[in-house]
């Protein structure tokens, strides 16, 4: 899809341009990690038993550690090399937990960390139709992120999202290394969250879902153990699923946050970055609350 900048009234192409070299990616993307993907840098080029990690990141979100591959060639194995990686990881939680407090001058303990949550990402400014294909199962801790670079210097990072798919890695593999690593790491998807309500509790899940992702296009939605998310830079909402009811959590400008019932309680003084909570126990509250979650969403521009 083209990209223009305005001029006067009048549309000016930006034209891309090619990365030449993995190390102007990886020093960009390294720079600008929290913004980018909402994690904290850990280390570049992290050297263990024959494998070199170019980026090693940590998620607060999640409580898991993220590794990064930068890739300008096409024949390599997403699947192969992702699981390889995250074997690595499993298999020696202490070296990374070290390299963590080494480099962070901080004392996270193995059991502060949800190992459950491992992944790696790709990024490249391509990935071949073979390589996304690959990425076709529900239950695959790997991600593919194309990069495009701009002659305005403007850096566009896009995840490659595959079609919806029911179908295991593990039902097509026979892979040793993808069975171990499959029995410790787990992707959660939206089916996940369905079976933690009854009846009247899915049917309100899948309204405020709906909802959502009509607000805009630009919306994504992510799973962890505890909740479902939805950002755009980051994460301006989330979604806990009881029985019969739900508990949302807001991300909002105080400044200028307007909820006339005052139904959003202030939750400000917890450890992290939603400011206001609200049960959702009808289709009324989902209607009112859409109007709250639109004033999140507003954070993100």
């Amino acid at each position: 899809m083209p990209i223009f900048k305005i001029d006067n009234h009048k549309f000016i192409l930006i034209k891309e341009i090619d990365i030449k070299l993995e190390k102007e990616l990886q020093t960009v993307t390294e720079n600008n990690l929290k913004l980018i993907f909402g994690f904290d840098f850990v280390s570049s080029e992290f050297a263990l038993h024959g494998f070199r990690i170019d980026t090693l990141a940590f998620s607060p979100e999640t409580k898991s550690f993220v590794i990064i591959e930068y890739k300008r060639d096409k024949s390599f194995s997403v699947v192969d090399q992702g699981y390889a990686y995250l074997s690595l990881m499993l298999n020696n939680k202490a070296d990374f937990i070290l390299e963590y407090n080494e480099k962070n001058n901080n004392s996270l303990r193995k059991d502060q960390v949800d190992w459950t949550q491992s992944r790696v990402i790709f990024l490249a400014q391509s990935f071949t139709t073979y390589q996304q294909n690959a990425i076709n199962f529900r239950d695959l801790p790997i991600e593919l992120w194309e990069v495009s670079k701009y002659d305005n210097n403007t850096f566009l990072y896009n995840q490659l999202k595959s079609p919806n798919s029911n179908e295991s890695i593990n039902t097509v593999s026979k892979n040793k290394t993808i069975e171990n690593v499959s029995k410790e790491v787990k992707v959660y998807t939206f089916d996940d969250y369905k079976l933690r309500a009854d009846k009247e509790g899915l049917e309100l899940l899948i309204k405020l879902r709906e909802q959502i992702l009509n607000i805009s296009d630009d919306i994504k939605e992510g799973f962890t153990p505890e909740y479902i998310k939805y950002f755009v830079n980051t994460t301006f909402v989330v979604v806990h699923i009881r029985k019969k009811w739900l508990i949302i959590e807001l991300r909002v400008n105080e400044d200028n946050f307007n909820d006339p019932k005052g139904l959003a309680k202030d939750i400000s003084n917890r450890n992290w970055t939603t400011t206001r909570e609200m049960k959702i126990d009808s289709i009324d509250s989902i209607n009112y609350a859409v109007g709250l979650i639109e004033q999140a969403y507003q954070t993100q521009k």
